[in-house]
């Protein structure tokens, strides 16, 4: 079978500016089996804090590696430890830093993804906005000043 010529593809204006994966890791509903293949079974050495909450900044390949337990989750989305029966439940987060936070949310708003955070700045000092993708992962949009380089932690 004669191959096909590959297409170049059009360039693309790019409209939001992703910089690099701020951190991904899966939403654990069960506090004890959920880490046990992460901590126990694979041998990821996190911190714990308080809430159920393992991280780990020392993992190749990611800037940050965390455990975020479900009810966090939904604490930081909707105010309540209980995720909304009338949303999908994610079973996974990511998120990615973007060069301005707010512009990104607003663009991602008017092509219609409901934000269920919008570029709030948390206690830690991360800004962020929260919405669900089309498969049910929740995605981050965010800036995170120990991430980036010392010049732009200031921004």
């Amino acid at each position: 079978m004669p191959r096909r010529p590959k297409r170049k593809a059009a360039p693309r204006k790019r409209s939001i500016e992703v910089l690099f994966i701020a951190g991904f890791g899966p939403i654990v509903s069960d506090p004890v089996s959920g880490p046990q293949l992460y901590e126990s079974d694979l041998g990821i050495d996190f911190e714990q804090m308080p809430g159920g909450y393992r991280h780990t900044e020392k993992l190749e390949g990611a800037k940050h590696f965390a455990l975020w337990p479900l009810e966090q989750a939904a604490q930081s989305c909707f105010g309540t430890p209980a995720w909304p029966a009338d949303v999908p439940t994610p079973q996974a987060w990511i998120e990615f830093d973007v060069a301005d936070v707010a512009s990104a949310s607003s663009q991602l708003e008017k092509r219609g993804y409901r934000l269920l955070v919008n570029a709030r700045r948390e206690p830690w000092g991360q800004t962020v906005s929260r919405l669900l993708g089309p498969e049910g992962l929740l995605v981050g949009i965010t800036f995170t000043p120990w991430l980036r380089p010392t010049g732009d932690r200031a921004k």
